[in-house]
């Protein structure tokens, strides 16, 4: 039963799904599937199969899914910038790329300080033209999701690539930055920090920042402390609640920081997207899998 799909934690969350509306797999065959985006042109959700070295497509008017590039360079996070083109974490290249239109490839993003990046995870473009990435080190770490290297950086960051394609560092306090999302307004950062995965007391929260007039950072505070697993990607919905993944599936936060009810996936989930004419599929990349279900919200 559909309803089962579901855990209610508070009132709020009733209003934001539908019990008819039941969690769906629309693929299976991936060995890590992560990095979901929906491009609104073409209805279709792209992601990327981190260890398999490839990017799918699904096409949401077909049903089908077939491979969008391979090889991938280990591609991870991906986004779209507001001009619409493509923009890819890449584990194998340490870089950040946008896809142009005519289908060439631009590095964005592939060193700071003069030395190479460690394994761009997560990515988000902001309206003024700017592009946020986490830098963890999930990519060097071994060669299971990318190429075995030593770090050359001073630790995992958070970085902004400027229009004239300036790499600053933003954020410098995280142990591995990883998801990461602007409000609806775009006067809030929300990071993840999934440190758990390198020490055993590690960080497993996502932190929100104010974001200045001059994109600089203040603030840092813990918002939400995962309470399955870690949290990964995540969305923010137009009314500024937080969806987020985790070990059961996904969760979401009011706008205060409160967890109100979880959509549950049979697999471990990594990262999602809203999808959909009017945004309200929910898009959800889970280990093997790809899963979606529709929600009464709007991406």
């Amino acid at each position: 039963m559909a309803e089962t799909d579901y855990v209610v934690l508070d009132p709020r969350f009733k209003p934001l799904i539908r019990f008819s509306a039941s969690v769906q797999r629309l693929y299976h065959g991936c060995a890590w599937a992560e990095g979901p985006v929906y491009v609104p042109a073409y209805r279709q959700l792209i992601w990327s199969d981190v260890v398999n070295d490839r990017m799918l497509r699904y096409d949401e008017m077909s049903g089908n899914v077939g491979i969008f590039r391979q090889p991938a360079q280990y591609s991870n996070g991906n986004t779209l910038d507001f001009q619409g083109r493509l923009v890819t974490c890449q584990h194998g290249t340490r870089s950040v790329t946008r896809t142009e239109f005519d289908g060439a490839i631009t590095v964005l993003a592939a060193t700071h300080a003069g030395k190479p990046l460690n394994s761009p995870n997560d990515v988000v473009a902001r309206s003024d033209g700017t592009i946020w990435f986490t830098d963890p080190t999930y990519g060097i770490d071994s060669d299971y999701e990318g190429h075995k290297a030593t770090s050359e950086q001073q630790g995992a960051h958070v970085y902004r690539v400027e229009p004239d394609g300036d790499v600053v560092a933003v954020a410098a306090d995280f142990v591995q930055p990883n998801g990461l999302a602007f409000s609806p307004d775009e006067s809030l950062l929300y990071v993840s920090d999934t440190g758990l995965s390198h020490q055993s007391d590690g960080p497993r929260h996502i932190r929100r920042f104010a974001v200045g007039r001059n994109n600089s950072l203040s603030g840092g505070e813990i918002f939400a402390q995962c309470t399955e697993g870690v949290f990964d990607g995540f969305r923010v919905d137009r009314e500024g609640r937080l969806w987020a993944s985790a070990r059961d599936g996904i969760h979401c936060y009011d706008p205060n920081g409160a967890l109100i009810g979880k959509i549950l996936v049979p697999e471990r989930t990594a990262n999602l997207a809203f999808g959909g004419p009017k945004r309200n599929i929910l898009y959800i990349c889970a280990t093997t899998s790809l899963f979606c279900v529709r929600v009464a919200v709007n991406g």
